[in-house]
């Protein structure tokens, strides 16, 4: 018992020793002269997050507030000892209302503030070689039947009576994003799943690139439909670029993430 209570005593002392020698750094830290600059300089270039906002059963995702790592900053500046705000350190801060408590909910867009869309393809054809060819970021439906490791395009798991055994195959290969673009079928694997519940805002087929060219908006996220024409993803691709948007995953459009 004697020794238990030596062995618990310097625990103690070490852990004690720990705690103050820490303070101590902390104080010579915030004393010296770039560590008092960052402190004085970062709330320039912080930022406050937006919340994700929640209508009925749909939600828009926030982003993520932005934060200063003073230390990190610090060690980032050490070497040219001045301060730079190229060299700062961000913590990302999750918003009060966030869309990774909010899985039940179904996205129905991506943030606007982030100026950017998505492409969701159904299957893969003419318009999917196009956007390939032309290095355009897409989401690719996929089942077990389709689905190739590896591909340029982000898989997104549409398979239905063999849900889980893709969901395995793209863990194993590093591909899952945890996304679903829902329907009658899989929205209740996908909700049990906790996966991310997408609903297209736009959606493009044969007879309706007038509608969807119109209804474009930052955030959009656009299902372009097997029946739809290279001639109109093609003047769909040039509406993007004319409002200035950034095409992107879905995976990034959803995010919270401040990049």
């Amino acid at each position: 018992m004697r020794k238990y209570y030596q062995y618990f005593g310097l625990a103690l002392i070490m852990v004690f020793s720990f705690y103050y020698t820490e303070k101590i750094a902390l104080i010579v830290l915030n004393k010296n002269p770039l560590m008092q600059s960052i402190n004085e300089e970062k709330a320039t270039y912080e930022e406050e997050f937006v919340n994700a906002e929640i209508q009925g059963d749909y939600i828009i995702p926030g982003i993520n507030g932005l934060a200063v790592n003073t230390r990190e900053s610090f060690y980032n500046m050490q070497e040219i000892d001045a301060f730079n705000h190229y060299y700062l350190v961000f913590d990302q801060v999750s918003p009060d209302i966030s869309l990774e408590d909010n899985k039940d909910k179904i996205i129905k867009q991506g943030n606007k503030r982030q100026k950017q869309v998505s492409l969701v393809l159904e299957e893969s054809n003419l318009v999917s070689d196009y956007l390939k060819d032309n290095q355009y970021k897409a989401s690719m439906l996929v089942n077990t039947s389709t689905y190739e490791a590896k591909s340029y395009f982000e898989v997104i798991n549409n398979e239905v009576s063999n849900f889980n055994s893709l969901e395995n195959t793209l863990n194993l290969n590093k591909e899952n994003k945890h996304i679903c673009v829902i329907n009658d079928s899989n929205y209740n694997i996908c909700l049990n799943n906790k996966n991310y519940l997408v609903e297209p805002t736009l959606t493009l087929d044969s007879t309706n690139s007038i509608d969807v060219k119109n209804g474009l908006d930052s955030g959009s996220i656009i299902f372009i439909t097997s029946s739809a024409n290279l001639s109109d993803v093609k003047l769909l691709l040039k509406e993007i670029k004319y409002k200035n948007y950034g095409v992107v995953y879905l995976s990034e459009l959803i995010s919270e993430e401040n990049i």
